[in-house]
């Protein structure tokens, strides 16, 4: 048990260290320059190929290896969690969806009042939380209708990964949207979403 456990660790901290790596401004710098204006319609889809092709080892091994089962929640209640799940798992393309200027490669790598720049643009999803990644990964991690001591390890890891990650997104946000992004995180919450929508607005992109 102790060695499935190792092996699950190492292989999250590998797959951890090529979505970070590959998330750096010096590579995203590195692609743009060899690639030109290709890369900003190149560099999401192959990044997120990437992520899918590294993770599917670590589920792989979950699969052979979950360890003993500390619960697993009977009929009807599974099937509410599993829904919510889903629901969570949906916000992800729409956040995607809701904020492009965000995602896009020449946007990330300039700064406020520079050519590349684009206004926030608050709308969509983030009316209401800062950061919709972490919170439906947060949310399909608790509402898993089952839970085994190994799945349990990983899920404490990867909670730690999407926090660390999550902060380090935001202060990439402030250098690419300054005060305005500044101004945003004081009204809305990076993970407990509000109840009222954020109103104030930037002009479309």
């Amino acid at each position: 048990m102790v060695l499935s456990i190792v092996i699950l660790v190492l292989c999250l901290v590998g797959f951890a260290a090529i979505h970070s790596l590959l998330a750096s401004l010096p590579v995203k710098r590195f692609i743009r320059g060899a690639l030109g204006s290709k890369a900003d319609d190149l560099y999401m889809p192959v990044y997120n190929l990437i992520a899918v092709i590294t993770l599917i080892p670590l589920v792989y091994l979950l699969y052979k290896n979950p360890g003993p089962f500390l619960y697993i929640v009977p009929s009807p209640w599974r099937w509410f969690m599993v829904g919510g799940q889903v629901i969570a798992a949906i916000v992800g393309p729409r956040a995607l969806r809701d904020a492009p200027q965000r995602f896009r490669l020449r946007g990330q790598l300039s700064t406020p009042n520079t050519p590349d720049a684009a206004p926030l643009d608050i709308r969509g999803v983030y009316r209401w939380i800062r950061d919709p990644f972490l919170f439906s990964g947060l949310v399909i991690m608790v509402l898993t209708p089952f839970m085994t001591v190994n799945l349990l390890i990983m899920y404490l890891l990867t909670t730690i990964y999407l926090v660390m990650g999550s902060m380090h997104w935001e202060s990439r946000l402030v250098a690419q949207f300054g005060d305005e992004f500044r101004e945003y995180q004081k009204e809305v919450h990076r993970i407990i979403p509000r109840l009222k929508g954020y109103k104030k607005s930037s002009r479309k992109l």
